[in-house]
């Protein structure tokens, strides 16, 4: 038995290997003892596998209990009761040693003889030409490309890092070009210049990133960053930016035109989609929208190109083989690769809306979800005014809802104006006696004060509320219109009364109008030019002794062109015809106000 045994000893015995083919050996194993490594030889697997180990034990079994013939009488029946019993009670003896095994795999990797092929120029051909690339045809291209570019001397370097470096300076330039004549604010605010260069080095690091080949993701903050530009400023703006991106990471990336269409494709759609954005489950539809263009464009790009984009022989995600079986279909590469970038697509839509309160606050912009919570009644600022200034919130609330119909009507922003019109005479609310929306039985105070004093009283609302407005953190928009809303126009009333009194007393000295102004700015916008005339018609309307149609219709043309005659339309972008159309907004809308009743008989008791 002993003898039978020493084999199993000596090589062990295992109930199956460890190891895969492409681990090892599946044919031989390398033995040795747990306690000397010295002692390592090979064994055969059929020898050490339980399974066939088994077999060869009953034989010798059989075999040694046969040369001892002589002693038994059945020697046979012997080797059966012995095997029988031996049979349950063999061990597992071998376990697989990870570290050694790496160790000799790379020790016979080293050990191989590098096999060199020389490919002669303008003879051999390096790849077929029509078919798509295999990865062998993509690894020997891109080792004749390291071995090209390492046989360039210095001049031949120093060409190709200047023209690289010429064509960041064309792009950079291009852009700059553009801002200076379309937002050339945007050069003098160090601030959101400085944030729009950083914007653009994070989307090209994170592009580098995201491209590895277990990745291919350089689409997501691509879009990231489009979708951004198209938040923070305009869309023409942020088209331009995004395609210059997108060709720096085409370049950088080794990339060709192909994969530059689907770039600019993914992100030109994601900010034309964008629009306004009055819930983040928008954010998530761009996402989806853009995946199936995206989608779409990748499958008519690789066709025409005859290349699945990213396809290697190993698992990838962009382009990558993920059914078995496949690994040759260039079709099914294909949709795979397009199935993963609209995917991309759509997990940007949905990091977008995480990350739109930080774009918001480091931008300083609101989108329609942040004006919506803003311009909620409860808050704080609105609340003080409904209890400390009742007629002036009343105004403002009228004045919400004039200029923001006005405003839609001329396509601007009509929701920021509204929210801006809750909030631009919040700095009534310190001195509220004195405006006279909000006078009660004590009647008017400025009948005490000389017209100067009143007027500075009167304007000093206008910085109140500024103050106010930064001591609750309010967006600079909606501070702006607080300070655009009068502009530099005329405190007439007092004007007047301060020259009625110097006409009667001459010695009082001259009349000088700028006294009597808003310090400005004039409105920047043409939302601030809306809410402007919006809320002059509206307090003038109030005096209207017999609001009638024509009446209304005359008094908001008299003061929309005593506006733009005192130039305080110049700097906001408002046409002629704009101008015209938000008269007939505001006509339409005071007229509503100020519509017919009829006149109920009084009840007589019988």
């Amino acid at each position: 038995v002993r003898r039978a045994l020493a084999p199993l000893e000596n090589d062990g015995l295992l109930k199956e290997l460890k190891h895969r083919p492409a681990q090892g050996s599946q044919v031989s194993i390398l033995v040795y003892p747990s306690n000397n490594k010295r002692l390592v030889h090979r064994a055969s697997v059929d020898d050490v596998r339980l399974d066939k180990a088994k077999v060869a034990l009953r034989q010798r079994l059989d075999d040694e209990f046969k040369e001892q013939g002589s002693m038994l009488d059945n020697a046979s029946v012997v080797a059966d009761l012995t095997y029988t019993w031996l049979d349950p009670r063999l061990p597992e003896t071998l376990r697989l040693d990870e570290t050694a095994s790496e160790e000799e795999a790379k020790r016979v990797v080293a050990a191989v003889e590098p096999v060199t092929i020389d490919y002669k120029a303008g003879v051999a051909e390096l790849a077929p030409g029509g078919k798509p690339l295999t990865e062998a045809d993509r690894l020997l291209l891109l080792r004749e490309h390291e071995a090209w570019v390492a046989q360039l001397n210095l001049a031949d370097r120093a060409a190709r890092s200047a023209a690289t470096f010429g064509m960041y300076v064309a792009l950079a330039v291009l852009c700059g070009y553009y801002i200076y004549h379309r937002r050339p604010k945007l050069l003098s605010d160090l601030r959101s210049y400085l944030t729009l260069l950083v914007a653009v080095l994070v989307t090209v690091a994170l592009g580098w990133v995201f491209a590895a080949d277990q990745w291919r993701a350089e689409m997501i903050p691509l879009m990231l960053f489009g979708m951004t530009a198209a938040i923070a400023y305009e869309k023409e703006l942020a088209l331009l930016l995004a395609a210059a991106a997108a060709l720096i990471l085409a370049f950088s990336l080794d990339q060709g035109l192909a994969e530059f269409v689907v770039l600019v494709a993914s992100v030109a759609a994601a900010i034309l989609l964008l629009r306004r954005i009055r819930s983040r489950t928008k954010l998530i539809y761009v996402g989806a929208f853009t995946g199936l263009v995206v989608l779409l464009t990748t499958l008519g790009v690789g066709i025409l190109a005859g290349q699945a984009f990213g396809a290697t022989s190993h698992t990838r995600l962009w382009g990558g083989e993920w059914i078995a079986g496949y690994e040759n279909s260039f079709l099914v590469s294909l949709l795979t690769g397009g199935l993963w970038l609209g995917f991309c697509c759509l997990l940007a839509g949905v990091l977008m809306t995480g990350l739109l309160p930080f774009i918001e606050r480091v931008f300083d912009v609101q989108t329609d979800i942040s004006l919506l919570e803003l311009g909620d009644v409860q808050h704080p600022l609105l609340q003080e005014l409904v209890r400390r200034a009742p007629g002036t919130y009343n105004h403002s609330i009228n004045v919400a809802s004039i200029a923001e119909t006005a405003a839609d009507a001329i396509g601007a922003n009509g929701l920021l104006v509204r929210v801006g019109a809750y909030f631009h005479d919040i700095g009534k609310m310190l001195k509220p006696s004195y405006f006279v929306e909000n006078q009660g039985p004590e009647g008017n105070r400025h009948e005490s004060l000389q017209p100067a004093m009143s007027t500075l009283v009167i304007i000093a609302h206008v910085k109140d509320g500024a103050d106010l407005a930064r001591q609750h953190r309010l967006p600079q928009s909606i501070i702006d219109f607080i300070e655009q809303h009068h502009g530099t126009t005329l405190v007439e009333y007092f004007y007047r009364r301060e020259a009625q009194r110097l006409r009667e007393d001459p010695d009082a000295g001259e009349l000088d109008e700028t006294t009597f102004r808003y310090p400005g700015p004039k409105p920047q916008t043409k939302e601030a030019g809306v809410l402007m005339l919006a809320d002059v018609v509206e307090s003038a309307s109030r005096a209207l002794v017999d609001p009638t149609p024509a009446r209304i219709e005359s008094l908001v043309h008299d003061l929309a062109m005593k506006r733009l005659l005192d130039g305080q339309f110049d700097e906001c972008g408002l046409t002629l015809s704009e101008l015209h159309t938000i008269e007939d907004s505001l006509v339409k809308s005071l007229t509503a106000v100020y519509h017919g009743r009829v006149k109920y008989p009084e009840h007589q008791t019988v």
